[in-house]
């Protein structure tokens, strides 16, 4: 119990030992010394809350809001002090908002704990004292060993131990995880693979070890113990012998796994990402107009209780003779009576902070986003797939971006790889109709089916079409997995190929046109069709790719009993290993077919005699079998092995651009937007790619900062720079960088860097690891010009790029779902991203940045009029305004206008948007919402609030009789004049401000009007049995009934609006905006259209009156005759 409340307080400590023993299926030692270990449950938390901490929970998180904490600490004030107004009118809205809020969030937690249960409640089966029982997968414990059959997803991270699979494998899916569709291969060790049955599984005595939980998916490290007739048998275990949670069996009918990691420890649940906050530059602004206000607040309410004390310093109006004060009141404390009036100020004046501020701009929010997903323009047809938003808060940065930070293979490319060239022992190769073809001779050569290729080039071929991990699937008729061999005679069914990487699924597919066709893996062996002839390689051992060594090789025994190692990699990665083979030459083609745009891949291979193998598979095993440093320890024997290479050649492969890229990075350029492009490619593909796709222009002077060596060398090379830009300061300048520069740069001169950058209108940075990419961006993002930056990619290694610039773009592309489910917006393509900007952006922008200076405008309206009040009831506290209105004017009154604008408010047509990028321009740089603006409606808003009182205060005059029988105006029939004068007249100022008109806005803009004239006729003609006060009683009735009351009406609103129509008019024909001479093009161009419409409507209406006045047509043929 004290460990439960422990985890639920999340104070469990953590796992002492740097690795953990599993005893499969739960057998213990039996000896006293076995303390044993304690791991998770199977159970899945993915909820925010509980049942008996969301209440504390979100009202601490909601609290920690400024507006929130002080209307609460306002409504404590009022509680316990004598203040003007009732506790309700602070009260009822914080209790509105906080509601709503944490009915939204409850909601949205409680479809997490739906989903949870769901996957909690799971049925599985379990072996457990001899039997398969069937328990819910929560009730896993570590140590078990669970059965899954075909097509089911595994409920926990098991090691395989079996499979219905002589061999011992299975293939499995991670779709779920990575996004990776391709069937991959997981094995069994050889002592456990014969245990197919419950009776063997149950006779099984082993013990794992392996490292404590890790978030890597790819990474993880271990040791089995099969004790077997009294010997016990050591065993490696690595990712290939870890079948994750969420990744679902394929192509095998059942597999038997034991348990490692459970529930919350298991890599899919440590691969949550809680998403860091990220904050827009509109929330920053709305924080620190908050401040402002709660300054202007503050002066307010001191001011009063100054003059309050100043006025009462006269004994006739410190103590009239209508209020005698008492004797405890005479005695109390000077400073307490100071602080006391002092808060009481504050609490009348509080209005002038927007609590519904929030609430608003949170619905406008998630309202606001669905757009995106509705949007048919973002929907790509072909992988059926709609715009995605993981977050909503952001939705305006979209409109301020300055720099774009774009990943090129399958982001700006369609990552579908196609073999075009190949370099073979210093002779260059095209592929002509399945041909492989010497450049410059046609494939007018005899037929090569029955002549086979020279050595080197046969050599090639195998290299190329068994260094690889690529999987077959047949399409077969029964459900059984099938034999892959069995298709090796009669190989015409169908067979695809499914790689993790598309350049080897497109290699392995040429060197099968090409005559040596790759027929699948069996367990160890691989087998090859050579011209129709098949041979059988044993597979030895697979060094996997990483980024680090950039390279991939497999051991082989050739059907002659030879051991010869293939490896394939980066140029840059195999060259320097390389010590026969016509290496110049190949470089010089590998530098050619990169001119070209192409991703080359070199290939080699290495011939080991028996001493020298047996070295090297003691070595690996020795490595594999390390339970600490396991990865350094198999580099070092990696690089052991990988030397002394062979060049075979090297191949080029073309990814063709994506559609409408160059349009669209023009179109960013125009709206000003400057675009970076990050690449792990090498340099020259890059900067072929950049220049196809208008990144780099032909004419523009492309600079180079590569190959730098030491940090004086860099530092020298970007003073060089800096000189050459301020010389031809004319023409526009690109500017690549690779990685290694990139890092001498970033040590030490990142500020001569920096100018470097931003003078170059475009930049390609080459050669770059994932970390490298998300220094660049936080170079950029935490520069003084603070700019907006926006990262996007496709895949694993653009996830730190994505989490890093402010607004993060996942593509939903071949490399995986890691980007998206990193991303703060997730496309389709790249194309989209032009109108997610330039029209979604613009959009937003406008919408909330009017939303939020409109708010603090309209408190301002509102809270002003009782200052000046104050001034004519000596400072008494009197408020203005009756409660109920005080409480409804946010909430009821003027909440739904513009929470209508905020979400359909289009300045300009979305076409318009689109055809003119540069429109964008007009908001950059936070434009709507900058200090100037601000002062002006808040200005705006203190004028407006002068106008209603003082036009009410001259319309009331002294003693002024404004009814037919004589009587007079009260004070709360002139706070109600006034509270209808501003009401009306903030109303009709967001009207004015409305450029794009629908029914809704129609329907709530008149309606919130016709709604306070009805309430008030509502709330003021009855008497209310549970007010303690009818002070509104016959008051509104009375109001409308004096003629002279509307003629005040109707002339304060035209007073208060009449000049800022002037204004709008002046500025609009004298000082236009681009926005602005879209709108009047726009204007001129539908009215146009209208007229030309009527005038073809009235032709029409003559054509039909001469018709119906000529005599009816002859009947027959001569009707149809042409004429």
């Amino acid at each position: 119990m004290l460990r439960w409340i422990r985890q639920q307080l999340g104070f469990d400590p953590p796992h002492q030992s740097d690795t953990r023993t599993v005893y499969i299926a739960n057998r213990f030692p039996q000896h006293g010394h076995y303390v044993p270990q304690r791991f998770a449950d199977n159970r899945i938390i993915s909820s925010k809350y509980t049942v008996w901490n969301f209440v504390p929970k979100n009202l601490f998180e909601q609290f920690r809001r400024i507006a929130n904490f002080y209307f609460l600490i306002i409504f404590l004030v009022q509680l316990m002090i004598d203040t003007p107004t009732s506790p309700v009118t602070s009260g009822l809205p914080l209790f509105f908002v906080i509601t709503v809020t944490a009915i939204k969030q409850g909601y949205e937690d409680w479809l997490r704990h739906k989903a949870d249960n769901e996957v909690n409640g799971a049925p599985v089966f379990v072996v457990r004292s001899g039997s398969l029982v069937q328990t819910r997968s929560k009730n896993i414990r570590v140590g078990d060993i669970v059965r899954v059959a075909k097509d089911e997803t595994f409920p926990v991270d098991l090691v395989l131990l079996s499979s219905d699979r002589a061999e011992g494998t299975c293939h499995i899916t991670t779709t779920s995880l990575d996004g990776e569709t391709n069937l991959k291969t997981h094995y069994s060790v050889p002592e456990t693979l014969v245990s197919q049955s419950v009776s063997r599984l149950e006779a099984l005595h082993a013990v794992l070890e392996c490292q404590q939980p890790d978030a890597d998916l790819y990474r993880f490290v271990g040791r089995i113990t099969v004790t077997q007739q009294g010997e016990e048998i050591v065993r490696p275990l690595g990712p290939e012998n870890l079948l994750l949670r969420g990744a679902r069996l394929k192509n095998t009918k059942e597999i038997f796994g034991v348990a490692v990691y459970t529930g919350m420890e298991s890599k899919m649940a440590l691969n949550y990402k809680c998403k860091s906050q990220k904050r827009s530059a509109v929330e920053k602004s709305m924080n620190t107009f908050l401040l402002i206000y709660l300054g202007i607040l503050l002066f307010e309410a001191i001011l009063s209780t100054i003059l309050k004390y100043a006025w009462q310093a006269e004994n006739k109006w410190d103590e009239p003779f209508y209020n005698q004060k008492t004797e405890q009141e005479r005695n109390s404390s000077q400073i307490l009576k100071f602080i006391s009036d002092f808060l009481a100020f504050l609490v009348l004046y509080n209005f002038i902070i927007p609590i519904s501020l929030y609430v608003t701009v949170e619905m406008q929010k998630f309202l606001g986003s669905f757009f995106i997903g509705w949007d048919l323009d973002l929907y790509h047809e072909e992988s059926d797939q709609m715009a995605q938003v993981n977050t909503s808060d952001l939705n305006e940065e979209l409109g301020q971006v300055e720099y774009v930070f774009t990943d090129k293979t399958g982001t700006l490319t369609e990552n579908e790889m196609l073999f075009r060239e190949c370099s073979i022992n210093g002779i260059k190769y095209q592929e002509i109709n399945g041909k492989l073809v010497p450049e410059g001779m046609t494939d007018d050569l005899p037929d090569r089916s029955v002549s086979p290729l020279s050595r080197e080039e046969l050599l090639f071929l195998k290299a190329v079409s068994l260094c690889h991990t690529v999987q077959i699937s047949y399409e077969q008729p029964g459900d059984g997995p099938g034999d892959p061999f069995s298709h090796a005679n009669g190989f015409s069914s169908q067979m695809e190929y499914y790689a993790s990487s598309p350049d080897e699924k497109a290699l392995v597919e040429a060197t099968k046109r090409m005559g040596v066709t790759f027929i699948g893996s069996h367990g160890e062996t691989m087998e090859i069709k050579t011209f129709g002839k098949p041979e059988k390689f044993k597979l030895l051992h697979v060094l996997e790719f990483d980024a680090n060594r950039r390279r991939m090789s497999v051991i082989l025994q050739t059907p002659t009993g030879e051991k010869v190692l293939f490896t394939k990699g980066a140029e840059s990665a195999i060259l320097p290993f390389t010590t026969s083979g016509e290496i110049n030459k190949t470089r010089v083609h590998v530098d050619e077919f990169a001119l070209k745009g192409l991703r080359t891949l070199v290939v080699a291979c290495r011939h080991f005699s028996v001493e020298e193998y047996e070295e090297v598979d003691q070595r690996l095993h020795k490595a594999r079998t390390a339970l600490q440093q396991r990865e350094e320890r198999l580099a070092e024997v990696f690089s052991f092995i990988e030397k002394d290479l062979e060049l075979l050649g090297a191949t080029g492969v073309e990814d063709k651009l994506q559609e409408k890229v160059q349009e669209t990075i023009e179109a960013l350029r125009l709206a000003g937007i400057k675009v970076w492009v990050l690449t792990g490619d090498k340099h020259e593909t890059a900067v072929s790619v950049s220049l196809s796709c208008g990144h780099f222009h032909r004419t523009m002077n492309i600079l180079e900062l590569v190959q730098q060596k030491s940090d004086n060398e860099c530092a020298e090379q970007l003073r060089q720079l800096a000189r050459r830009i301020k010389e031809d300061h004319v023409i526009q300048h690109g500017l690549v960088v690779d990685g290694a520069s990139l890092s001498l740069a970033l040590r030490g001169h990142e500020k001569l860097f920096m100018e470097v950058c931003k003078n170059c209108s475009a930049v390609l940075c080459c050669r770059m690891a994932p970390l490298q990419k998300a220094k660049v961006v936080r170079l950029l993002k935490t520069s003084p010009e603070k700019p907006i930056t926006l990262a996007i990619g496709d895949g694993a290694n653009d996830v730190s790029m994505i989490q890093e610039a402010h607004v993060g773009i996942g593509i939903m592309g071949k490399e995986g779902r890691q980007a998206v489910q990193n991303s703060d917006y997730a496309i389709a393509r790249f194309k989209f991203l032009s109108k997610l900007l330039l029209v979604h952006g613009h959009f937003y922008y406008i919408r909330i940045a009017t939303l939020v200076q409109y708010f603090f405008y309209k408190n301002v309206c509102f809270i002003t009029p009782q200052f000046l009040y104050q001034f004519f009831c000596l400072f008494s506290q009197q408020t203005l305004y009756d409660s109920v209105y005080l409480t409804l004017y946010n909430i009821c009154f003027t909440s739904l206008p513009i929470l209508v604008y905020s979400l359909f408010e289009q300045l300009v047509h979305p076409h318009v948007l689109q055809s003119k990028p540069v429109l964008y321009r007009d908001i950059s740089k936070n434009s709507l919402l900058s200090f100037k603006t601000f002062l002006y409606w808040t200005l705006l808003g203190f004028c407006h609030a002068f106008a209603f009182f003082f036009g009410s205060y001259i319309l009331m005059g002294e003693d002024t009789s404004l009814m037919g029988n004589g009587q007079m105006f009260g004070n709360w029939t002139f706070g109600t004049l006034v509270f209808t004068v501003m009401l009306i007249t903030v109303t009709l100022k967001l009207a004015l401000e409305t450029h794009f008109w629908t029914w809704m806005n129609h329907f709530v803009t008149w309606g919130s009007i016709a709604f306070y004239f009805i309430f008030s006729l509502f709330y003021g003609g009855i008497i209310w049995p549970f007010l303690h006060t009818q002070d509104m009683y016959f008051v509104f009735v009375q109001l409308l009934s004096s003629g002279s009351a509307w003629f005040a009406i109707i002339i304060i609103i035209i007073i208060c609006l009449f000049p800022d129509i002037i204004k709008k008019v002046f500025y609009r024909h004298l000082q236009p905006t681009s926005t602005q001479k879209s709108q009047m093009e726009e204007d001129k161009s539908s009215v146009s259209s209208e007229y030309d419409s009527a005038e073809s409507w009235s032709r029409g209406e003559d054509n039909w009156q001469l018709l119906a006045a000529s005599p009816p047509p002859a009947q027959g043929p001569a009707l149809c005759s042409p004429r």
